[in-house]
């Protein structure tokens, strides 16, 4: 993108998704680091994301009282560190605009920078005082955001349920003058922060207010880190015109200042990433602002877990069809019509199976009832048997044609009654002996090579039969004999062909076995990575929440270090639980997804079950 683009409009107080803007987002198939800045209007948030864009113009910075930006603008650029992301800038809305006159729309700009961004930084001036804190929306965070979909509207959800999908949180401090020092030693941004969001032991309401602020930054955003900036410069004129200034027309401690900030946002800001490892990328960040934005509009709080399940039901059907096309496009390219056995052609289908399989797993998420899953078995049984009906069509027609032209004299010698005399029949079976060995040597007849010569062999027999008996050069014990002889030969030829497709039959159910034990391999692996990232996850948000009770109980905050408690003791269970308890998850999705799987065998008709007990040992034993 050469300049920013509104993404989310406001006008006259509503939320609208600008389509525009939306079309370039989820066109973005990389993952994205999301970078927000909210903060008061009139506070320089656009010049700082201009530098993150390499620019000193793109988001508007204006010169005047009024609030410049509206709604939401992004900018999409390449990552300048990170090759493999794009970084994508939020603008958003200043707030405390008093001409809008509704809070709630602060609110809800706020609600939306913190679901989209993996890192959310906090803009104000001067110090970081209580009307600073008091611009944060954090103590409304749980009315304007649900983690989960409760039934009950009154249940309180965990601080450490929002921790786990909150992006980072980073302070800037505009226009700061004051020194770095605390009790007469230097104290770094960091440190300020923190000292500055320590607990108060006043009683007054003021004083409870304060805390409950300080509280709730600390509770939801337990990773924190903060940036001051002095002024840019000392020319107040040249200052209104901010985006027009050379760098070496800036301050030079301001410069090394900004320079700091933009190098920690490249080296350290996320991707935006979900509950569970879940990877953002342009589109799936485009799907979500369109399910946020849409939940706002219609009078809803915007539900993470709902969002993230209308998300998974697009981009799992999204994952069936991208794993389909590929198993398309490479068994077109890999199978060579006819296939001389048609083990040829399974092996060739489950190598590129596996390949659409591991395709679903890669961009699909949250199917816990394995129902994409099983429709993309079906699919891909359906696309093998189109594969095998061809196979057998192709081999068929060259087979039919080869013998076509191979028994064109012979059909025409009988038809002029050549075969009509004594002696005739052994003419008869020599030029028919010419015709099997001539098709026995043909390369490349495929599948179908014995079941066409067997209808070949059987559209001659009356006619051989009455060859036979004609000839007045054997007698009629030869003739018997002969005639046996023929029967013999038949039947051998049926029997082998009956074996043949006994084989066939015997090579597709242990296709459809391969295809059982690759579903369920490559679908207990996924769900073992999951779980390992759901326990990493919940270990990192146990350790913040024990440093931060203890913190807590060292400087005498018992009943609030007592709240935390019940937290911390939560995360303990699910991590003991997920510890201690490795296979009923895995056993139960690896039986819904067996109950779903249930083929049936090309030509037979013949269903073919597979139960999730034959696999057990797929499960990993203590």
């Amino acid at each position: 993108m050469q300049a920013p683009i509104c993404l989310v409009e406001n006008k006259n107080g509503e939320l609208i998704v600008n389509q525009q803007a939306l079309q370039i987002l989820t066109s973005i198939t990389k993952p994205v680091v999301v970078v927000a800045i909210v903060g008061l209007y009139r506070t320089g948030k656009s010049y700082l994301l201009n530098r993150l864009a390499g620019y000193n113009t793109g988001f508007s910075l204006g010169s005047t009282i009024e609030s410049h930006t509206k709604g939401i603008w992004m900018w999409c650029v390449d990552h300048p560190t990170k090759p493999d992301y794009t970084l994508v800038l939020l603008d958003t809305e200043g707030l405390g605009d008093a001409k809008k006159g509704d809070s709630n729309n602060d609110s809800w700009i706020f609600a939306l920078a913190i679901l989209l961004s993996s890192t959310f930084v906090y803009n104000s001036m001067g110090t970081i005082n209580y009307q600073a804190l008091e611009h944060l929306y954090v103590t409304e965070l749980t009315k304007l955001i649900k983690v989960k979909s409760s039934p009950n509207p009154d249940t309180e959800e965990n601080s450490a349920d929002f921790v786990g999908f909150l992006p980072d949180f980073v302070w800037t401090v505009r226009d700061f003058i004051l020194d770095l020092e605390l009790d007469g030693q230097s104290i770094t941004s960091d440190a300020y922060l923190e000292s500055s969001l320590e607990l108060s032991k006043g009683k007054c309401p003021r004083d409870q207010m304060a805390n409950l602020l300080r509280g709730c930054i600390k509770k939801f955003f337990p990773e924190r880190k903060c940036f001051t900036f002095g002024f840019p410069m000392n020319n107040i004129l040249l200052l209104k015109h901010l985006e027009r200034v050379h760098d070496s027309d800036l301050d030079a401690k301001f410069r090394d200042q900004a320079s700091n900030f933009c190098s920690y946002i490249f080296s350290n800001a996320k991707p935006k990433t979900l509950s569970g490892g879940i990877i953002i990328n342009g589109n799936r960040l485009g799907m979500l602002v369109e399910t946020y934005v849409k939940t706002i509009s219609s009078g809803d709080i915007p539900c993470l877990e709902n969002a993230v399940l209308t998300l998974a039901q697009i981009e799992n059907s999204a994952a069936v069809q991208k794993a389909t096309n590929h198993y398309v496009e490479q068994m077109g390219l890999k199978v060579d019509f006819p296939t001389e056995t048609l083990q040829t052609l399974l092996n060739l289908h489950t190598n590129c199976e596996k390949e659409a399989i591991s395709i679903f797993m890669k961009h699909s998420f949250k199917d816990s009832t394995q129902k994409f899953q099983k429709e993309l078995a079906k699919i891909l049984e359906t696309k093998m048997k189109e594969f095998i009906h061809q196979n057998d069509e192709e081999s068929t027609k060259r087979c039919q044609t080869l013998l076509n032209s191979l028994s064109e004299t012979l059909k025409e010698a009988i038809s002029q009654g050549a075969f009509c005399l004594p002696g005739g029949y052994n003419l008869y079976k020599k030029e028919r002996e010419k015709i099997l060995n001539d098709y026995d040597k043909a390369p490349r007849k495929g599948v179908k090579a014995d079941e066409v010569l067997q209808r070949f062999l059987r559209s001659l027999a009356m006619t051989e039969e009455s060859i036979l008996k004609s000839d007045r050069a054997l007698t009629e014990q030869e003739k018997a004999l002969e005639a046996e002889q023929v029967k013999r030969k038949a039947a051998e030829k049926e029997q082998k062909f009956l074996e043949g497709q006994q084989k066939e039959l015997q090579e597709l159910m242990e296709a459809q076995q391969r295809t059982y034990e690759e579903n369920i391999k490559q679908l207990e692996r996924k769900m073992m990575e999951e779980r390992v990232q759901i326990m990493r996850e919940n270990e990192r948000i146990l350790n913040i929440k024990l440093k931060e009770q203890e913190k807590l109980l060292v400087d005498g905050f018992q009943k609030e270090a007592e709240k935390m408690a019940k937290e911390i003791n939560d995360l303990q269970e699910k991590i003991k639980s997920a510890e201690s308890d490795e296979t009923p998850g895995i056993a139960k999705a690896l039986d819904c997804l067996g109950t779903g799987m249930i083929f049936v065998l090309p030509g037979t008709g013949k269903l073919v079950g597979f139960g999730v007990k034959a696999m057990s040992y797929f499960i990993p034993k203590k």
